[in-house]
C-alpha cells in the first residue's frame, strides 16, 4: 500500500525514535492497582504507580465508588455550568477547602477532572497578555503548556533557584499581573520546592504564588494535608492544587484558594466551564478517602510509606551520593537511554518493575529509573528492590 506522503513523516520520525530508544510501551495489567500486580500476563512487584498511600484499591474506596454510582449514577451528563454540578461535587469541594486550605483566610475548593486541566484552568485565568509568568525549568509538562497557552510574558528560572527567580522579579518593571509557578514536590526527582523562599518572594513583588502538590497531597503533614500544610505557610497569594488520582486512590483535580481566585476560575478557567464535569460517583469516593486520610488509618499509612522511602535513599545514596531524595519519590540515575532500559529489563527478569524514564519526560543524558514507593508495598518487597539495585548497579 502507497501511503501519502505525510505518513512517510511519522513513520520517519517513528524510526528516530526508536534508534534513539525513545519508544513508549503500554503495558497491560490485569489486576488492580496495587504493589503485586500481573502486568503483560507476568506476576511483578510494581514500583511504578503513584498510588504513594495504596488506597486505589482499598475496599473502602471500591465500596464508596459504588455507593456514588447508585446514588448518582454513572456519568454527570454535562459541564459544571450546564447541569452536570451535582451534590457529590459540592460536598467534596467543601471538604477539600476545609482539608487543605488552612493557608488561606476565605478558602474554597474548585474540582477538575485531571490536574493536567487545572494547571492550565490556573494559568490562563489568571494570566494574560501583559502578565508575567516565572516557570520553574523543571515544572510538570502541565504547568508548561499552561504558561505557553496563557499567553503571558514567559521567564523561565533555574530549578529551585530563589536568587536567580529574584534577579528576574527584580528585573522586570510594571504593574502588569505576576506570577510564580512551581511543582511542590518535583515529578521526575522527587525534590521538593523552597516554598517558603518562594512565597517571601511573591509576596515581595504581590505575585501569585501557583503550586502543584500534585505529589505531596496526602504524603506531607501530620494529616497528610500537603507540602504547604507540612511547611506552616499562610497566604492569600498561594493557588493550591493537588490530584486525587494520586495518594488519594481516585481520580481527578482540584485547586483550593481565596474565594475571589476560584470564583474567577469559575467564570474564566476554559478548561472548567467547557467540559463535561467527572462522575460524580468519583467525588463520592474522593470524599471518602479524605476521611481515610486525615484519619488513624492514613497517619499509619504515612509511617509506613516513611519508613520505605528510609531504605530506599539509603541504598540510592550508597549507589549514587549525588542524588537523593526525601519523598516517595526515588530517582535511580542512569544517563544513557539504552543503558535505563537495559537495568529495568533487568529488574523486570527479577519480578521487580521499575519503569525506565527518557526524554523528552527527563533532559537528555539523565535517564533513570522512577522508583515510586507504596504505603501498600511489604518491607520484604522493599528489600528486594534496595538489594536488587545494589547488585545490578555499575557505577
Amino acid at each position: 500500500m502507497n501511503l501519502p506522503h505525510p505518513f512517510h513523516v511519522l513513520q520517519a520520525g517513528l524510526a528516530d525514535l526508536d534508534v534513539g530508544h525513545l519508544t513508549r510501551r503500554r503495558r497491560v495489567a490485569d489486576t488492580p492497582c496495587a504493589p503485586r500486580i500481573r502486568l503483560d500476563g507476568r506476576e511483578l512487584v510494581a514500583f511504578a504507580s503513584n498510588d504513594y498511600l495504596g488506597l486505589a484499591n482499598h475496599p473502602g474506596l471500591v465500596d464508596a465508588i459504588a455507593e456514588g454510582a447508585r446514588r448518582h449514577g454513572a456519568g454527570s451528563g454535562g459541564s459544571h455550568l450546564l447541569g452536570g454540578h451535582s451534590r457529590a461535587h459540592v460536598l467534596l469541594e467543601d471538604a477539600l477547602a476545609e482539608y487543605a486550605g488552612g493557608f488561606a483566610c476565605h478558602p474554597r475548593a474548585l474540582s477538575f477532572s485531571t490536574g493536567y486541566m487545572a494547571n492550565i484552568a490556573i494559568l490562563t485565568a489568571l494570566g494574560g497578555r501583559g502578565a508575567r509568568l516565572y516557570s520553574d525549568a523543571l515544572n510538570h509538562a502541565s504547568l508548561i503548556d499552561g504558561t505557553r497557552l496563557s499567553r503571558a510574558d514567559v521567564r523561565i528560572y533555574p530549578h529551585s533557584d530563589v536568587a536567580a527567580l529574584a534577579a528576574m522579579l527584580e528585573a522586570d518593571r510594571g504593574d502588569g499581573v505576576r506570577i510564580i509557578a512551581t511543582d511542590a514536590v518535583f515529578s521526575m526527582d522527587g525534590d521538593i520546592a523552597p516554598l517558603a523562599a518562594l512565597l517571601a518572594l511573591a509576596e515581595k513583588h504581590q505575585a501569585w504564588l501557583v503550586i502543584d502538590d500534585a505529589h505531596g497531597f496526602g504524603v506531607h503533614g501530620a494529616d497528610g494535608a500537603g507540602t504547604v500544610a507540612a511547611l506552616g505557610l499562610r497566604s492569600p497569594l498561594i493557588v493550591y492544587m493537588g490530584t486525587l488520582g494520586k495518594a488519594a486512590g481516585v481520580a481527578g483535580a482540584f485547586v483550593v484558594a481565596e474565594d475571589t481566585v476560584i470564583e474567577w476560575l469559575v467564570q474564566r478557567a476554559r478548561t472548567y466551564i467547557f467540559t463535561t464535569a467527572a462522575a460524580p460517583a468519583l467525588a463520592h469516593a474522593a470524599r471518602a478517602s479524605i476521611a481515610l486520610m486525615r484519619g488513624e488509618e492514613g497517619r499509619a499509612r504515612r509511617a509506613t510509606l516513611q519508613a520505605h522511602i528510609a531504605t530506599v535513599r539509603e541504598t540510592v545514596a550508597r549507589c549514587m551520593p549525588a542524588h537523593g531524595s526525601s519523598t516517595a519519590i526515588q530517582p535511580f540515575m542512569v544517563g544513557g537511554n539504552e543503558a535505563a532500559l537495559q537495568l529495568a529489563d533487568a529488574l523486570l527478569e527479577r519480578g521487580l518493575w521499575a519503569p525506565a524514564v527518557r526524554p523528552p519526560t527527563v533532559p537528555p543524558g539523565t535517564a533513570r529509573l522512577r522508583l515510586s514507593l507504596s504505603a501498600a508495598h511489604e518491607t520484604a518487597d522493599v528489600q528486594r528492590l534496595a538489594q536488587a539495585l545494589e547488585t545490578l548497579h555499575r557505577p
